[in-house]
């Protein structure tokens, strides 16, 4: 079965924004880049697709214009194992981006990402309805989530 590669568009910054991205996951690297002919339609030489893994998943960086942005109907989602992962990526991938509801931040490069801990998956899951919906509840106010809190708020006797 084909492998599937996410294709992720900018207009000039695919090389930079590869680069950033191999920096702060672990197991990443740049494969290859590819530039522009003669045939254009940039100028000869210019970064057209930059292939990258980022812990094993591949992508590709196209250079294809100003045509397209990216926007929320699309996003990454990384499962953290505990909250010091939750903050890492929170830090790393918000600086110069946007912080979002419910987990959502939006990089410098307009890219969405969900960080999310482990234990919100299993909270939301839980057989205790109540203790779901209150994890739920608190998830929804929040910006980066907070996994002491996710709980506390599941724990809470009403």
């Amino acid at each position: 079965m084909p492998r599937i590669t996410p294709n992720l568009w900018f207009d000039t910054q695919g090389e930079e924004a590869a680069e950033f991205y191999v920096s702060v996951f672990p197991n990443s690297e740049i494969k290859h880049i590819s530039y522009y002919g003669e045939a254009g339609p940039r100028a000869a030489g210019t970064v057209l697709t930059v292939d990258f893994v980022l812990d094993g998943q591949e992508y590709t960086a196209i250079n294809g214009g100003p045509e397209f942005v990216f926007d929320e109907a699309i996003s990454l989602l990384i499962n953290c194992a505990d909250q010091e992962e939750v903050d890492y990526y929170w830090e790393k991938l918000g600086e110069g981006g946007q912080e979002g509801p419910c987990g959502w931040l939006k990089d410098k490069y307009g890219l969405s990402w969900q960080v999310v801990p482990a234990a919100l998956g299993e909270l939301l899951a839980d057989k205790d309805e109540t203790r779901a919906q209150r994890a739920m509840a608190a998830m929804l106010g929040m910006k980066r989530l907070d996994v002491a809190a996710l709980h506390a708020a599941a724990d809470r006797a009403e």
